[in-house]
């Protein structure tokens, strides 16, 4: 909950959680925003169009994630590239974003963004480089001016398909044939600039199967990611054919390729890996405390002052626009997100004033909880139900949704017992919520990858998040003598 957006872009987000709904959810009225992030000095050279664009991803990203020594290591990095590049004129800019999301991006006036989710999940400098040197290739290639042509040409096919084509079966086709082009294209792009980004690390004394090593990461962390429904389960590794990034599988593949064409027996830099894990030692894992996290089945929010549980086997996940769960077994989700609601309005009221549709009006019901003013109602879909609660606290009006397949006397009963564990937090709960964060450890004698993982502060699955951390494959062991990562508290 870094940032509030509109509401119904978070259920579309419960809807996918849902996996199997095929109802449309209900409409949610736009939500209030909070003030974007200041702007940055170094951002004063920046056009208004790329500081507005720099803007939007810090509120997507958490903002900036400052960490002098590890920004000094990334920007020294990108030097080392953009020498050994098609372009060593260019010059780019660095922002470590504060998500722990694994991602990078570049805008094509040479901004270059990557999260320490990413930084993180690196196991060596020639990791993070074949990442950086990826982000290089679109610019170098010019992608986004060629996506933003496509782009163009797509839209004055669709113009031309609703303005000349009478006949509805060739329209749909012409349009169809005009998107798959556009996705096709840009996965050509995201194959050329693992060619270039692999060629430039080579060049400048990297590792080249460096991205093949992080690819690899990258899927395995993917599939530690909860199945949003048990009986159909969501494949991370699953192409999507009009995606615009192609599937993990087949990158790795060609990686492999381009990484072969390099000679690896030389180049001053290599691995780097001691140096590297030296310069990660103490990042943070996970979520940012400021903007709430989650632990189990409990989500705190300490500058909020507010923590709630949910129901038992629910998976939670806390995003810029909401927090969002699903239950592991499937059929039954839940959303929470806040909105501003005038203080004269009753909140029986707000429920039944039109923000969500298919309300049942004989059972909104103004209740307490925990000594806060609240508000429950039930609304139908066409295959789910929702029990909805809103409850005021302080200037903000928060607001549950319990997504059900079916909803009876027992999922009511569950959903009660979840919003009834919402409450302010102590002032010792609000200084107790410190950060995890990555701990860099040497392995001893005695230590196995068993021992070391049941030290990792995570909630479930150590000893699959241990080796992914570390980029072992199973059944690899540890040496002794060598440095792996770990999890804190």
């Amino acid at each position: 909950m870094a940032r509030l957006q509109p509401a119904h872009a978070g259920l579309a987000a419960l809807g996918l959680l849902l996996a199997a709904c095929t109802a449309s959810p209900p409409a949610l009225e736009p939500q209030a925003s909070l003030p974007a992030p200041a702007k940055p000095a170094e951002t004063s050279d920046m056009s208004p169009a790329v500081l507005r664009e720099h803007q939007r991803i810090l509120a997507a990203y958490g903002g900036v994630y400052n960490d002098p020594k590890l920004q000094a290591m990334i920007e020294q990095t990108v030097e080392r590239l953009v020498a050994a590049s098609e372009r060593p004129d260019l010059h780019y800019k660095v922002t470590m974003l504060n998500s722990q999301s694994i991602n990078a991006f570049a805008l094509p006036t040479g901004q270059l963004y990557v999260t320490r989710g990413l930084v993180a999940l690196a196991n060596d400098e020639s990791e993070l480089a074949s990442v950086l040197a990826h982000e290089m290739g679109h610019v170098v290639a010019r992608h986004a001016a060629i996506r933003e042509e496509q782009a163009k040409q797509a839209a004055l096919v669709g113009r031309v398909v609703t303005d000349v084509i009478s006949d509805p079966e060739v329209g749909a086709l012409a349009l169809a044939k005009s998107k798959l082009a556009l996705a096709s294209f840009s996965r050509s792009q995201e194959f050329e600039a693992d060619a270039i980004g692999i060629g430039i690390a080579a060049r400048a004394g990297y590792d080249p199967y460096g991205a093949v090593r992080f690819l690899t990461s990258m899927e395995h962390n993917s599939a530690l990611k909860p199945q949003q429904n048990s009986s159909a389960p969501i494949d991370p590794r699953a192409p999507d054919f009009l995606s615009s990034h192609p599937a993990t599988p087949e990158r790795i593949g060609n990686a492999v390729a381009n990484a072969r064409q390099y000679n690896t027996t030389t180049g001053g830099l290599g691995r780097d890996k001691q140096s590297y894990l030296s310069g990660i030692d103490g990042i943070v894992f996970g979520e940012d405390p400021s903007e709430g996290f989650v632990r189990g089945r409990r989500f705190l929010h300490p500058r909020l002052g507010f923590t709630f549980t949910a129901p038992e086997g629910f998976a939670l996940e806390n995003t810029a626009q909401a927090v969002l769960g699903v239950k592991h077994s499937g059929g039954q989700a839940l959303r929470l997100d806040v909105v501003r609601v005038p203080s004269e309005q009753t909140l029986a009221g707000y429920l039944t004033s039109g923000w969500i549709e298919n309300i049942d009006n004989g059972t909104v019901e103004e209740i307490t909880i925990n000594g806060f003013p609240a508000a429950t109602a039930a609304a139908k879909g066409d295959q789910w139900d929702f029990r909805l609660y809103a409850v005021r606290f302080g200037s903000d009006v928060y607001r549950f949704v319990f997504a059900a397949k079916h909803r009876s006397p027992e999922t009511d009963r569950t959903f009660r017992e979840s919003i009834g564990t919402f409450r302010r937090m102590s002032l010792a709960e609000i200084e107790d919520a410190k950060p995890l964060r990555v701990q860099v450890v040497m392995v001893g004698p005695g230590d196995t990858v068993e021992k070391l993982a049941g030290r990792m502060a995570v909630a479930d699955r150590q000893l699959e998040r241990f080796r992914v951390l570390n980029g072992m494959e199973p059944g690899e062991r540890l040496k002794s003598g060598s440095e792996v990562k770990i999890v804190v508290e």
